[in-house]
């Protein structure tokens, strides 16, 4: 189950450079239900996600070069990519009368940004997502102050969406 939120940014986080970068590419062969490629770096994914905006099924199968680029031939819409920074998130917030479990302790909560910079034609686009354990967290989860505008109930900024859009 992939449960996550998504954010557009107000300004980039300092010393971006310094986290680690993966170079994404990744294109639909299917939106409903979604049906993905990826070549993240050097490697390579066939992913299947269920229907949902904050919380839905995801499975991830490897692929080899050969059939992500096979498959890539045979996708629908723009091919996405962009540049995705893992970015830490040192001390989490969170709206503590939204968690109802009595256990609950930050320092137990490890969480961290994906942040996507889309390459053209989606550029100057800029998303930034975080993956939690459970629906509670994510909804109690505070916002860093480099965030912007709460996305995640948008289907817009899906990416197997994005990938449907027309450039003129």
């Amino acid at each position: 189950m992939e449960i996550e939120r998504k954010f557009t940014i107000s300004r980039l986080p300092e010393n971006l450079e310094s986290y680690p970068c993966h170079i994404i590419e990744q294109a639909y062969l299917n939106t409903d239900p979604v049906v993905r490629i990826r070549r993240e770096d050097d490697t390579f994914y066939l992913t299947y996600k269920g229907k949902g905006l904050l919380a839905r099924e995801e499975y991830n199968l490897p692929l080899n070069e050969a059939s992500y680029y096979h498959l890539r031939e045979k996708a629908d819409g723009n091919v996405i990519s962009k540049k995705r920074y893992v970015i830490p998130i040192l001390n989490p917030q969170f709206n503590m009368t939204q968690l109802s479990s009595t256990e609950f302790s930050v320092d137990q909560v490890s969480l961290s940004v994906e942040l996507d910079i889309f390459e053209p034609p989606f550029a100057p686009l800029i998303i930034a997502e975080v993956e939690f354990p459970d629906k509670e967290t994510a909804e109690a989860f505070l916002p860093l102050d480099w965030f912007s505008q709460d996305v995640t109930n948008d289907p817009a900024y899906h990416n197997s969406n994005l990938s449907k859009r027309t450039f003129l």
